[in-house]
């Protein structure tokens, strides 16, 4: 059995503020638990009218990393790198690139990327010695807004 830890990162982002992150086994329950994260992180910093958004994107990267990735984890953060904007990152230890498939109609998977490159303001990949980074920056807005 996996134990989950989320943790509060101590160094600040670009506006001052924590992040949060988690490392999670590599299985489809782990995508639930990313968004709850996602949403416990937002509500914090006063911006959950924006979950849905970010939520759906690292629905997606997670899904992504527990089809493709090897080993047993898959490590999430959620910072605020803007007053209305969170990234969302995944870390696998794939090495191989992620890349924007063009989806037929009747396929029932291969729309990830595209989903996450359309409910995002600008995302990417880096790779890593031992694996990758994929990245999504979404802009949120406050409950308040």
């Amino acid at each position: 059995m996996h134990e989950t830890h989320v943790t509060r990162v101590t160094e600040p982002t670009a506006c001052d503020l924590p992040a949060y992150s988690v490392t999670l086994p590599r299985t489809e329950a782990s995508v639930a638990r990313a968004r709850r994260l996602v949403s416990a992180s937002l509500r914090a910093w006063a911006l959950e009218a924006g979950a849905e958004d970010a939520c759906l994107v690292v629905s997606e990267l997670v899904t992504n990393a527990v089809r493709h990735a090897r080993l047993e984890v898959v490590h999430v953060k959620v910072s605020r790198v803007g007053p209305r904007r969170v990234r969302v990152a995944v870390v696998d230890r794939s090495r191989a690139m992620p890349r924007v498939v063009e989806a037929g109609r009747d396929d029932e998977s291969g729309r990830g990327l595209a989903a996450v490159a359309g409910f995002s303001a600008a995302w990417g990949a880096e790779p890593m010695p031992w694996g990758k980074r994929v990245w999504a920056d979404v802009d949120v807005f406050g409950g308040g807004s």
